[in-house]
């Protein structure tokens, strides 16, 4: 089973990314003209197709592991975020492998920062 679908029930999207281009919103102004404006969605809540996901950057995370030949789903460690943090959460089997896996996370667009201190080696 890989990251997505133990983290988050999904299998991958077909045309999922990593570091998918954000897809503007529209919202509708509080205005007696019916205009709209086009926001771009934050780096963090940008979902695996560029759509706005409130969890987009810990999806993306658990993608760019998936993607990671070297990255075992390690079912003892959880993804979340805080923000533009990504937050790392259970046990890995070796200082090594949570070095990579802080690696990976920070080259995910929309991570400012990797929280491991919830994380046990060994």
């Amino acid at each position: 089973m890989g990251w997505l679908k133990r983290l988050f029930g999904m299998e991958k999207p077909q045309e999922a990314q990593v570091n998918p281009e954000p897809q503007p919103v529209e919202q509708a102004q509080q205005t007696a003209a019916p205009a709209a404006t086009v926001q771009q969605v934050p780096p963090e809540r940008v979902g695996l197709n560029g759509e706005y996901d409130q969890s987009g950057l810990a999806k993306r995370v658990a993608l760019a592991f998936d993607q990671d030949q070297q990255l075992d789903d390690i079912e003892t460690l959880w993804v979340a975020q805080t923000g533009g943090t990504v937050v790392l959460k259970g046990k890995v089997p070796s200082q090594d492998i949570l070095n990579k896996m802080v690696s990976v996370a920070r080259s995910v667009n929309g991570a400012t920062a990797v929280d491991s201190n919830q994380v046990t080696v060994g």
